[in-house]
Formats: C-alpha cells, sequence, structure tokens
C-alpha cells in the first residue's frame, strides 16, 4: 500500500512503515542527510541546554524512534529521559543502544502521562507523521509545566527557490531510490518527501504553537532551510 502525495498520514500506515524500516533506520538518517542529522540533534539539544541545567528538570522525548536524540538529551542532562513512541519496533532498537531512559510505547496524540509533569518534551521529525499536528501540539502544551519548553525539529522546505529546486529534486528522486533499495520499502521513502510538501512552513507553525498555548514561540532554520527548531514557552 502506497501514500498519495498530499494525503494525510494514516496511524497504522505509519506504524507499519516505521516497523518495516528500522532495522535500516539509523544508517539511511546518516547516509541520506550525509551525516548531518547528528549536527541537528546536537545542535536542538545545545539550545535547550538551560533547561536540562534545571536541577530535577523532567524531559520527555516524543516520537523517539531508535533514540538518538534521547540518548543525545541523556548526556546533556546526565540522567534518564522518558521517550515515547508508538512503533514497539523503534523502541527496541533504542533499547539495543542500552539507553537509561525510560521507554514508553504510546501514540503522542494520547499520552499516559499527567498535566503539567514535564519540563521539557522534544520531537525530532515527527510531528509532521502525526494525524492530527495541531492536537499533538496541544498535548505537548498540556504535559509541560508553566515555564517548560517545547523543542520541535523537524523537516521544512527552503526559501531560497534555486535551493529549494535542488533539493526537491533530491527528496523526490534520489532520495526514495537510495532509501527503497538499501530498507526494502520503497513506499516509505517515497512518503517522506511527500510528507515534509504538505506540512506547514516555519512561520506558519510557530504561529499554530501560539494558537496552542506556547509563548514566544520562534524558529530557526538549518541546512539552508531543509530543516527548522521551534522553541515554544509554556504560558
Amino acid at each position: 500500500m502506497s501514500r498519495a502525495r498530499g494525503a494525510l498520514p494514516d496511524a497504522a500506515w505509519v506504524r507499519g512503515m516505521f516497523s518495516r524500516v528500522a532495522p535500516r533506520y539509523d544508517l539511511l538518517n546518516h547516509l541520506l542527510s550525509f551525516n548531518q542529522d547528528r549536527r541537528w540533534r546536537a545542535r536542538a539539544v545545545r539550545r535547550v541546554e538551560q533547561v536540562l541545567r534545571r536541577p530535577g528538570a523532567r524531559v520527555l522525548d516524543l516520537c523517539c524512534g531508535t533514540g538518538d536524540l534521547l540518548l543525545a538529551l541523556e548526556a546533556a542532562c546526565g540522567r534518564a529521559v522518558i521517550g515515547c513512541d508508538f512503533s514497539s519496533t523503534m523502541l527496541e532498537q533504542a533499547q539495543r543502544k542500552r539507553s537509561r531512559s525510560l521507554l514508553v510505547e504510546a501514540d503522542a496524540l494520547q499520552l499516559p502521562l499527567a498535566d503539567a509533569s514535564f519540563d521539557l518534551v522534544t520531537i525530532a521529525f515527527g510531528l509532521r507523521n502525526l494525524t492530527d499536528y495541531r492536537a499533538g501540539l496541544a498535548e505537548m502544551r498540556r504535559v509541560l509545566r508553566p515555564g517548560g519548553y517545547a523543542a520541535v525539529l523537524e523537516f521544512s522546505q527552503p526559501p531560497n527557490r534555486l535551493w529549494r529546486a535542488l533539493y526537491g529534486f533530491y527528496s523526490r528522486r534520489l532520495l526514495p531510490l537510495i532509501g527503497g533499495v538499501i530498507s526494502g520499502s520503497w513506499s516509505a521513502y517515497r512518503y517522506l518527501p511527500a510528507s515534509v510538501s504538505r506540512f506547514p512552513a516555519p512561520e506558519e507553525l510557530a504561529e499554530e504553537m501560539r494558537v496552542a498555548g506556547f509563548r514566544e514561540a520562534t524558529f530557526e532554520r538549518m541546512a539552508g532551510g531543509i530543516v527548522a527548531l521551534h522553541l515554544g514557552r509554556a504560558g
């Protein structure tokens, strides 16, 4: 089964897709991003260091996948955090990395977590895969304490026309070919550029965060706009 370009994600299909690609997920992330995904995550962690340094700060990583951001957050704060994903196969991959964190299999739209219980909630390359990203932002806001922060790292469209065209050719033509050959799941890597193209621009997502109850919602672009990091403070 394949996804039509621009179609909204179906939760069962997305879960199955990630389960299929989990064994090669890290390899393809590093290969297809030319190893820049490590730098993007590291930069995101640096931007939230002030929260990680808070004594006893509680941290939640949503859509944690195989745990790369989770491990970076652990290293930065020196203690375990909580990782959540709805794919048990992805969580198994994360567990193999010997993370100290508590891994929870749960839907990011219906978290089994108390209101106002975290100082920081992160999500890397997962918000666009939710069936309702606005509901996802609202759920992130729900579990954050007043003054807590949300950090959203997500793919975007470069603002420069030439760079956007070059990236578009790569993401629509080469990326699905490489990803399909290595993972064996052609539909998964055709879905990726389609999911990026339908996702809101950084300015729009920042406004959606404000609507969801975040103050001081800001963003910065990376890699010429291929990726954007959004930060929002809970009111």
